[in-house]
């Protein structure tokens, strides 16, 4: 027998705001209401940080009840107020910037192809590992300096089209 996905559980899992423990969810005015859902982890974070600046309840029985510690309800609070809701939802997974080639080793790249332009990417890989004492994949700097010449392209302007599309 095959069970069909609900297409909620599915939309909160794609943005990645599905709340990975909604049985920590104990708070009553929360579970009572129609509109709420413990699955859902934004909607959690906002009632929890509600509950204490407007319905006035401890900061450590809100976020007991809504399945945090206290640190965490603060640092939900402050990312709320620094954010609003959108903030709320958990980022993106993984590495969130270059942990090889950053600023530094790109700038010696840059200025070892400004001395001689006729370097490979496995002469560029070589250089880094003589002077910065780690590897990196030659096609790792291929892909970074064509990212770099990328953002330094500037874009085609739009024409501009007079009336709507499509008519």
């Amino acid at each position: 027998m095959v069970v069909a996905e609900d297409p909620k559980v599915a939309a909160l899992a794609a943005s990645r705001s599905l709340n990975p423990h909604p049985e920590k969810v104990t708070d009553e005015v929360f579970l009572a209401s129609p509109f709420c859902d413990p699955r859902d982890v934004v909607q959690v974070k906002y009632e929890m940080v509600r509950r204490v600046r407007v319905d006035k309840i401890p900061v450590a029985r809100a976020a007991r009840a809504f399945g945090y510690c206290r640190q965490a309800f603060y640092e939900i609070a402050a990312a709320l107020d620094a954010g609003g809701p959108a903030a709320l939802a958990p980022g993106k997974p993984g590495p969130k910037g270059p942990t090889k080639l950053t600023v530094p080793v790109m700038a010696a790249i840059d200025d070892w192809l400004t001395i001689d332009t006729s370097l490979t990417s496995k002469d560029l890989a070589g250089r880094v590992l003589e002077e910065f004492g780690f590897t990196v994949h030659p096609r790792s700097i291929e892909r970074a300096l064509s990212r770099r010449r990328e953002a330094e392209t500037p874009a085609a302007e739009e024409p501009i089209t007079r009336g709507s599309p499509g008519r």
